[in-house]
């Protein structure tokens, strides 16, 4: 949609994405759906850190697109995962950018994890 606004980050809203460079794993229901040394640390404001790991780097035969799309004024049109555990589907528990705008440009083939839906590890 055109009429949507874009927003830069500013001091008062910042957005920073870094490597994480720690090993991360993704599990849920006690299974591991994702597993990585790519997974890129995005803050923005006051929110939470996120995870953002590499699509390549989740189980690919439990992923099944969504047709769940939302949008973010900073980052952009964001489209979703359901994750199949055990013959369990967690609707919507993995978000992406597929078109990020270009300050978190970094994220582009990355996916967040809900965090009340799947378990993130960061290693210490």
């Amino acid at each position: 949609m055109t009429d949507r606004p874009i927003l830069e980050p500013t001091p008062a809203h910042p957005i920073t994405v870094t490597p994480t460079g720690r090993h991360v794993v993704v599990r849920v229901n006690g299974a591991v759906v994702a597993e990585t040394d790519a997974a890129l640390t995005l803050q923005e404001s006051t929110y939470p850190a996120v995870q953002y790991i590499p699509l390549a780097d989740v189980v690919a035969d439990r992923l099944r697109p969504s047709d769940t799309e939302t949008y973010c004024p900073y980052k952009g049109e964001a489209g979703y995962y359901d994750l199949i555990v055990d013959g369990v589907t967690v609707a919507d528990a993995i978000w992406t950018y597929r078109t990020p705008y270009p300050a978190v440009a970094q994220i582009a083939g990355h996916v967040a994890f809900y965090p009340d839906k799947a378990d993130v590890t960061v290693d210490a």
